[in-house]
């Protein structure tokens, strides 16, 4: 069977590529960056919690060589949340470590996130975070090239 992708298709493709960068952004905030999110919306909807923070432990998995066969590297602790508005939007916030509050804020954000008449204030509370994710890894990155050895080839021959 053959679906033909329409335009709607192709805006909620986008949409969730939106959504999952916005989390990505959430989970490597700081808790007091997305506290901002709380002061950021006035009035703040009621938010009903679905899903206390919970602690757990996630399996890392591993590649040799990066395309190789899968290994089990150990694990890692996460923490989860869930939260829900009131005009129907549930965020979901997923962060490493122990930190309730950062996964209870990570939700938020996604709860407000999704919801049209809130997404520019959020959006813009995570700029100042994409900002300083983007300055340190133009810093590793220069850090790592100063490292750089370049290795060439001399040619031995007649001369």
């Amino acid at each position: 069977m053959i679906k033909a992708v329409t335009d709607t298709d192709s805006r909620s493709d986008t949409s969730q590529a939106a959504r999952k960068t916005a989390m990505a952004i959430t989970a490597r905030a700081t808790s007091a960056e997305l506290a901002l999110i709380e002061t950021a919306i006035a009035p703040m909807p009621a938010v009903r919690t679905l899903r206390a923070p919970e602690i757990g432990l996630v399996m890392v998995r591993g590649r040799i060589g990066g395309d190789g066969a899968p290994f089990n590297l150990g694990e890692a602790t996460v923490t989860r949340a869930a939260v829900a508005l009131p005009s129907g939007e549930i965020g979901f916030g997923h962060v490493l470590g122990r930190d309730g509050e950062k996964a209870r804020l990570a939700a938020l954000a996604d709860a407000l996130w999704q919801n049209q008449t809130h997404r520019a204030a959020v959006e813009a509370v995570l700029q100042p975070v994409r900002e300083r994710l983007a300055t340190e890894k133009t810093l590793k990155a220069e850090r790592t090239a100063a490292t750089r050895v370049d290795f060439f080839t001399m040619v031995r021959g007649d001369n």
